[in-house]
């Protein structure tokens, strides 16, 4: 129970990484507010209470600063404090470059980026407050290295990335660690409609020969989360099977 007594966010908790990164903080302990843009995030915490844990969730936007106001507030009136933001919540719009529509850049960098700004800004002050937090953004490898046909994305997720560094240093003097994990090719319903063919060249691309699963990117998140990381900020790890070691 290594994350007893401690409050978490998580942004993007309907299904998925997000989900499994909530699954994961309560099985050490954690109480969690989870968000989401879908009605699901209902059901995610009904399941987490069932099984004895403790949650509360609510539909949320993450580009509306009321809406991410609204989940500390939601956090601090049910369980008195915040100690944990993991932003989570993300999309894909992808597209060539030269056919890649405004609307679906800036969907793609207000939900991203700017959702972990807003949530970031929110958070923070509790957190500065008590002297004491954690915040865990989820980027992607593609924010190192790009990728044909996601130049929103992978501008969005290299911004992740800059931004963690940017708030571990103005946020360490109180305490607040800042990192973020970089996920490489997930398991998902995505890649659940490979062809074989496509699935073969993806996993060429990594060394340990294998796709991950959400759990291990939650893994990390807990690793972030718990007091084993006390010296750690300002980083990012990846979670990738050694794509781009």
């Amino acid at each position: 129970m290594r994350l007893a007594r401690q409050v978490a966010i998580i942004t993007g908790a309907a299904r998925g990484i997000g989900k499994a990164i909530a699954l994961a903080l309560v099985k050490e302990g954690a109480a969690v507010v989870l968000s989401d843009v879908s009605e699901d995030v209902h059901k995610v915490a009904a399941e987490i209470k069932q099984s004895g844990g403790q949650a509360v969730s609510m539909v949320g936007d993450v580009t509306k600063q009321a809406d991410c106001e609204a989940m500390v507030d939601l956090a601090i009136k049910t369980f008195e404090r915040l100690d944990i933001l993991v932003n989570n919540a993300g999309i894909t719009k992808d597209n060539l470059l030269m056919r890649m529509s405004e609307a679906d850049w800036n969907a793609v960098l207000d939900i991203n980026l700017k959702g972990t700004f807003l949530c970031s800004k929110a958070a923070i002050k509790p957190m500065m407050k008590q002297r004491s937090g954690k915040i865990i953004n989820i980027a992607s490898v593609i924010g190192q290295i790009g990728n044909i046909g996601q130049a929103n994305y992978s501008a969005s997720k290299g911004g992740v990335i800059a931004f963690t560094k940017t708030m571990a240093k103005e946020l360490g003097s109180r305490n607040i660690r800042v990192n973020a994990v970089a996920p490489g090719f997930i398991e998902s319903k995505m890649t659940e409609v490979l062809s074989e063919e496509a699935r073969n060249r993806l996993l060429n691309l990594i060394p340990l020969g294998n796709l991950g699963k959400p759990e291990y990117v939650a893994d990390a998140v807990v690793f972030l989360a718990s007091d084993e990381s006390c010296y750690i900020t300002g980083q990012v790890i990846n979670v990738d099977g050694g794509m781009v070691m």
